[in-house]
């Protein structure tokens, strides 16, 4: 199964990267025209940013408990990208990859899960921290629009929801239970008429319930302890943005720190509630669009932004198909040890 599922994002990553292969040609001819030394420390921060990512993911395993070496954790952070971009949810679709390590490593399918939670919140709460600004900056500027509010309104919801969720089952988990088996039931009926069959057990969800609120009640009830995650999920977006100013200086076009804050705000935005693979085709107009406003020049604005996601979403998307691999191999390793006679 493991495999079917390897080749089935291997398939999805090769149709995304053959469908936009001249926006990766345009990007490629971008990159040759910049300032190669601004570009080799937007590569630098760039390294930086995924390194701390893994950071992030191992501040907030040891916040449950669990115990793992950055080395492992660098692969897993940079799968959970390529992942994430293969099949797009927002950030949640590399949960699955989350839980499988765990139980290869032998971790608490519960805690993993939990842990894989609050990633994705910390990642929403430094980006709405951002956005925040950025929308600030539009609105001193008369040039927020609806769209920037309301998407950004959807992602607070969608994060208030998830932290709602994790508090219920830490202090309810009867009804924690209850809304699970409720979601459960109403995905059932929703795909009753293509499947004639339940797709989701109630029973499994009974108990990944029970083991869900065990791996909540290790969670601290002192706010410091969730300082290092968030903090270190900030640092990412400064890295991120300190990578956009290198390239504004990298195409000899001078910046405002407004600029890049309300530039960086939308494109990151719209990478996470667009339906597209982490805001393919939307986040480049977006931010086009964004960085227009604070009177960058439209074929200034629209060069930065190409080599922008080049650097934030093709060159991970690469680093992300190794790093499945090297996860891969790593399970393969362990699954042999743990076979191997004594």
């Amino acid at each position: 199964m493991r495999r079917f599922v390897f080749a089935l994002l291997l398939l999805l990553a090769v149709y995304l990267a053959l469908s936009r292969f001249t926006e990766v040609q345009q990007i490629a001819a971008t990159l040759r025209r910049g300032n190669g030394w601004w570009l080799a420390l937007a590569l630098l921060l760039q390294a930086a940013w995924i390194v701390n990512i893994a950071l992030t993911l191992r501040a907030i395993y040891r916040l449950l408990g669990l115990e793992t070496h950055l080395a492992h954790l660098l692969p897993l952070a940079v799968s959970n990208t390529f992942v994430n971009i293969a099949a797009p949810s927002g950030g949640m679709g590399g949960m699955a990859l989350f839980i499988s390590d765990g139980r290869r490593r032998g971790l608490s399918p519960a805690r993993v899960t939990i842990a894989g939670v609050l990633y994705v919140l910390s990642e929403y709460f430094s980006v709405l921290c951002a956005v925040a600004v950025g929308l600030w900056v539009l609105l001193r500027q008369n040039n927020l629009t609806a769209v920037e509010v309301g998407a950004a309104g959807f992602l607070l919801v969608v994060m208030l929801a998830l932290a709602g969720l994790l508090v219920l089952g830490a202090s309810s988990p009867p009804a924690f239970e209850r809304v699970l088996l409720g979601a459960a039931r109403t995905i059932n009926a929703w795909l009753h008429p293509f499947v004639r069959r339940p797709y989701l057990s109630e029973v499994r969800a009974h108990e990944f319930a029970a083991e869900a609120c065990e791996g909540l009640a290790a969670l601290h009830t002192n706010w410091r302890a969730y300082l290092p995650p968030a903090a270190l999920a900030l640092v990412g977006k400064a890295l991120l943005i300190g990578l956009l100013w290198a390239l504004f200086l990298a195409f000899d076009q001078p910046v405002t720190a407004a600029t890049l804050i309300a530039g960086f705000s939308i494109g990151h935005l719209f990478t996470l509630v667009s339906p597209t693979p982490s805001g393919l085709g939307v986040v480049e107009g977006a931010m086009t669009v964004a960085l227009g406003t604070q009177g960058v020049p439209l074929s200034a604005a629209t060069v930065i932004t190409l080599a922008f996601r080049g650097y934030t979403f093709w060159l991970p998307f690469l680093y992300g198909f190794f790093g499945l691999r090297i996860l891969h191999h790593q399970w393969d390793r362990e699954a042999a040890k743990e076979e191997a006679p004594a």
